[in-house]
């Protein structure tokens, strides 16, 4: 089997060490090379033909923004960015995913992060699912992708939804960006939603959807209600649950451990959802790596919930949706751009 040859660029001396000793510790994974700035790297990724890179934000000469539009515009491949946990990191990686950043990995300790052995697991696992991701430019977002048969359809739902629950990992953020976006003003219930995201990037994360969005897009917090039109980001850090209070439902916070080693966690917030409002659910998997959301899915689809799957062809990362397939409890499987119509039809009954 062919190594994943990776590209490091940061203009630490030290960092580059750091996280080039991460990854050469994975049998798969080849270091091929280092650039200390941006501009370094495009002649680097010229001469080495890197299959993903890791980027830096803060860089002199040019920094990584820079560096990634110009790679996204002349040579498209993946990209993971590596940003500090502060809010001005938060607002950079935002755009940086926004331009065609596959994902991202925040440093623990701010630029130079002496304790990046932290997230070695987390730096391993996510430059091994880049290398088979889809790089999804500005440009190819707006191309328009063929619309094709649906790949698994089963009998029309005819069922009562009172919720939408949607699980995103990797490629999530673009894909909800374009997602939500689409949904009505007055769309008929409440959305509840879990993106793998730290607690320092939810919040900047749902105010750029709420401005793009006809709906109302929060950040979850305790006590904060669930109403039709209104869609809650669980934050991060957290897992998010749905209760019932009298006649109105609400979400809960809860810092309980990480489940399949992410926090917020898929699984329980449609565990919660299950057990508040059965099978009336509509439960949709976006793109992602793992396998977060099967078995809350498969919890729900038990109660009569109707699951919808992203497809392979639109997905940055086809797992989380691959795994609920495979678990045999999908009715649909649709390319991003048709969930959000397939939304209010089934919603609207």
């Amino acid at each position: 089997m062919n190594k994943i040859k990776v590209l490091i660029v940061d203009d630490s001396a030290l960092m580059r060490q750091f996280i080039g000793d991460i990854l050469k510790s994975d049998p798969r994974i080849d270091v091929v090379g280092t650039a200390r700035d941006g501009k370094d790297a495009l002649k680097q990724i010229q001469a080495l033909k890197p299959d993903v890179v890791t980027m830096d934000v803060e860089m002199p000469v040019m920094d990584g923004i820079t560096a990634l539009q110009e790679i996204m515009r002349s040579n498209p491949l993946p990209v993971i960015m590596l940003s500090a946990l502060t809010q001005e990191g938060a607002e950079t990686t935002l755009r940086a995913l926004s331009l065609g950043c596959v994902d991202f990995i925040a440093k623990p300790s701010g630029s130079i992060s002496l304790n990046i052995k932290e997230v070695s697991r987390e730096i391993i696992e996510k430059v091994i699912a880049a290398s088979s991701a889809k790089v999804r430019t500005i440009t190819a977002r707006a191309a328009s992708i063929p619309v094709t048969k649906t790949e698994i359809r089963s009998a029309p739902f005819s069922g009562r939804v009172d919720i939408v629950a949607i699980a995103s990992s990797t490629g999530g953020p673009m894909a909800l960006s374009e997602l939500l976006p689409k949904l009505p003003a007055k769309f008929p219930v409440p959305i509840v939603i879990t993106q793998h995201m730290p607690k320092e990037f939810t919040s900047s994360f749902s105010r750029r959807l709420n401005d793009a969005s006809k709906i109302e897009v929060v950040e979850g917090f305790d006590g904060v209600s669930l109403k039709a039109g209104r869609a809650i980001i669980a934050p991060g850090g957290y897992h998010m649950l749905v209760k019932r209070r009298g006649l109105n439902s609400v979400c809960v916070l809860s810092d309980a451990p990480p489940e399949l080693s992410v926090k917020p966690c898929a699984n329980v917030m449609f565990r919660s959802v299950c057990d508040e409002y059965g099978g009336n659910v509509l439960c949709v998997i976006l793109t992602g790596m793992g396998r977060d959301g099967t078995d809350g899915a498969v919890k729900l689809k038990g109660r009569g919930a109707y699951v919808i799957a992203e497809s392979q062809k639109t997905c940055v990362v086809y797992g989380m949706p691959k795994a609920a397939v495979e678990a045999g409890i999908v009715d649909e499987v649709l390319t991003l751009q048709e969930i959000a119509e397939a939304m209010v039809r089934i919603v609207k009954g």
